[in-house]
């Protein structure tokens, strides 16, 4: 079992129950968006939140940055306190990033097999049906293929006389379900085509799609840009941003010509409904209110401390990674000319010394044992 069916297993449920409802897998997918924006809420909550909290810094770091100019490692070491001090993980934007990719690999799977996820036949059905369409295709394939269940609906919409001998029903449950998985009659299974053979209605739908999600998603990179200017005037590194704001979309488009018109259908809400949370959320978190909240996250860890002195915040543990490797490195620069492997045991030296000082700092049980490679 590959990660699309780990991750596709749940999602294939959703949907399932929201096309129950709906009876359309176009109008399936964006109800589904909408779910999984709400589920996932709390998180985009919170990221939004240390980033507003993060703004709140911009002018201590600044101040850092021009003190520390010529001292990269002093300067890091000083960011790391401040974090500290203030309770903000800067990491913490990274979290949305992976469950948007673990949802579209969630949505990939849907999307590729609607047999099984939406009509819930079995896999010996399917098995025999892909045989059939494997006859009757140009090209063979068979159950291995990601694509099989849809080339399956491909050729049972061109032969469905072929199928009339499959088990629980298959032809008229796959026929009545084909029938539902468009978009204003364009079929969401298919690929689109750049340059198709014939310009008609479906062929028209499917070449706008991929470019209708690289306009939401460049909608989205966009605003997003726009108000880290507005709220940080002297951020650095703008030329990287503004290539990356451009190559999403491109991104976008490029592979919705090369996957099912279903995805890409998902991506242009996604994007939208990304772009309307973030735009309610950086309006919700003004200065003033931002402030307050920040106090209150003070409060609550310092309290949290107290309670719990003998557990590590992350950048506890992320500074003090950064001093034993500080130590490390200045004791190693004594001039003294040794051996490779001396060298190595006075390495190994320091950094145990430093780690039971560490865990004296923090009031933690130091073992020698740990050191031991």
């Amino acid at each position: 079992m590959g990660i699309y069916d780990i991750i596709g297993i749940p999602f294939g449920y959703l949907m399932s129950i929201i096309y129950s409802f709906f009876g359309n897998y176009a109008v399936s997918i964006v109800v589904f968006t909408v779910v999984t924006k709400l589920l996932l809420f709390p998180v985009n909550y919170k990221t939004q939140k240390s980033a507003a909290r993060m703004q709140l810094l911009n002018p201590k770091l600044e101040k850092l940055r021009k003190s520390y100019s010529t001292n990269p490692e002093r300067l890091q070491q000083e960011q790391q306190k401040l974090y500290q001090e203030e309770g903000v993980n800067p990491m913490a934007s990274c979290l949305p990033a992976l469950i948007q990719m673990i949802l579209l690999f969630g949505v990939i799977d849907v999307v590729y097999k609607p047999i099984t996820h939406i009509l819930h036949i079995s896999k010996s059905v399917i098995s025999a049906a892909v045989d059939v369409a494997s006859g009757l295709a140009d090209k063979p394939f068979n159950v291995k293929n990601l694509r099989c269940e849809l080339l399956t609906m491909e050729q049972l919409d061109k032969n469905p006389d072929a199928f009339t001998n499959i088990a629980e029903n298959f032809k008229d449950s796959v026929a009545e379900f084909s029938a539902k998985f468009t978009l204003f009659g364009a079929n969401l299974g298919k690929t689109p085509e750049f340059r198709p053979d014939t310009w008609n209605r479906e062929s028209i739908i499917l070449f706008a799609i991929p470019f209708l999600a690289g306009i939401a998603q460049l909608l989205s990179s966009f605003y997003s840009q726009m108000h880290q200017k507005k709220t940080n005037p002297n951020m650095q590194n703008m030329g990287c941003m503004n290539a990356m704001m451009y190559l999403m979309p491109i991104w976008s488009i490029y592979f919705a010509f090369s996957l099912p018109a279903g995805i890409g259908f998902y991506w242009i809400w996604s994007s939208l409904f990304s772009f309307i949370i973030t735009f309610a959320l950086n309006h919700y978190f003004t200065p003033e209110r931002t402030a307050v909240i920040n106090e209150k996250e003070k409060q609550k860890m310092k309290e949290y401390a107290e309670k719990h002195p003998e557990k590590k915040t992350f950048m506890q543990k992320l500074m003090e990674q950064a001093e034993l490797q500080q130590q490390a490195a200045n004791n190693n620069n004594d001039g003294d000319k040794v051996s490779r492997s001396e060298s190595n045991k006075q390495n190994h030296d320091r950094i145990a010394e430093a780690r039971k000082r560490m865990a004296e700092k923090y009031g933690d049980e130091y073992n020698e044992n740990d050191n031991e490679d």
